[in-house]
């Protein structure tokens, strides 16, 4: 079943007399099969959300397997085409096998992987342990490695895509995050040099998200207030979004039907490419 065809109007646009809104972009992506990992909540499940709706076969995995069913049904309830979930954490290289084993059999293949994660521990170097670095390590880079091996085969058969949800702090260190900050800028490096290996036959993108209004967000800003950064969660909230040069947070919607525009024919261009979706945070 193919999605319906989408209008969209920019706000405080008025069309000159006697013209029409055309439809907007068909992605193409019926038919097709996507990955989605971190997929129960925050970005990986917007992307997930905006792949099903463009009529994907869409699976989506995550450790929490209570939060990973919610999401399932949510996206179910949105989808054009099929939904798997499957319980896995990408960083046990066993469980990456037994996932793409699965997400192949049951939907006939692999088109689109779309690369998500959770985020290592916070706080400054001082504080970090080499625990915290190795576990950061395979939480941020050894995902994508193992991933991108065992799924580059059904990637390259179709013509695929691989997009990894990255961060600003892949080129732009953050204060208080000395491991995100320093292993995410390995995520780039690894995307260019795929895009060039695998070209033409899979594109391999990045996508830098800023400050979003996302679960995880909150989540930070609730534990900071608890370490007395922040007077309160809202005052928190409001902080991070005050220092946004749009004045906002990022709404994890948008940025996933970029996702869902990058995996389709429509960035059939664009490969080697990491997008800042910051609201102009970063200063480089």
């Amino acid at each position: 079943m193919v999605s319906p065809t989408r209008y969209v109007t920019a706000p405080g646009v008025t069309l000159k007399a006697g013209r029409t809104l055309g439809p907007g972009m068909e992605l193409g992506l019926t038919d097709s099969v996507a990955l989605v990992t971190a997929g129960s909540r925050g970005l990986g499940r917007a992307s997930a959300l905006a792949l099903a709706r463009e009529g994907a076969d869409v699976a989506v995995c995550a450790r929490n397997a209570e939060r990973l069913e919610a999401a399932r049904r949510d996206i179910n309830d949105a989808a054009a085409g099929d939904v798997l979930a499957v319980q896995a954490d990408i960083t046990d290289p066993d469980d990456v096998d037994a996932l793409l084993s699965e997400v192949t059999d049951d939907l006939g293949g692999l088109d689109h992987l779309v690369v998500s994660t959770g985020r290592p521990a916070d706080g400054p170097f001082a504080a970090a342990t080499e625990r915290d670095w190795y576990v950061g390590y395979d939480l941020l880079v050894m995902s994508l490695v193992w991933l991108a091996r065992r799924a580059g085969p059904f990637l390259a058969d179709g013509g695929g895509s691989l997009t990894a949800i990255a961060s600003t702090e892949a080129r732009e260190p953050v204060a208080g995050r000395v491991i995100s900050s320093t292993v995410r800028r390995a995520v780039p490096g690894l995307v260019k040099t795929l895009a060039r290996e695998w070209a033409p036959a899979v594109r391999v993108n990045a996508v830098l998200p800023g400050p979003h209004d996302t679960p995880g967000l909150h989540d930070r800003v609730e534990a900071a207030t608890a370490a007395g950064r922040y007077e309160s969660v809202e005052s928190g909230v409001e902080q991070l979004r005050g220092a946004v040069p749009l004045g906002r947070l990022g709404d994890p919607a948008a940025l996933g039907d970029l996702v869902a525009v990058l995996a389709s024919d429509r960035a059939g261009f664009v490969t080697g490419a990491c997008v800042p979706v910051d609201g102009g945070t970063l200063r480089g």
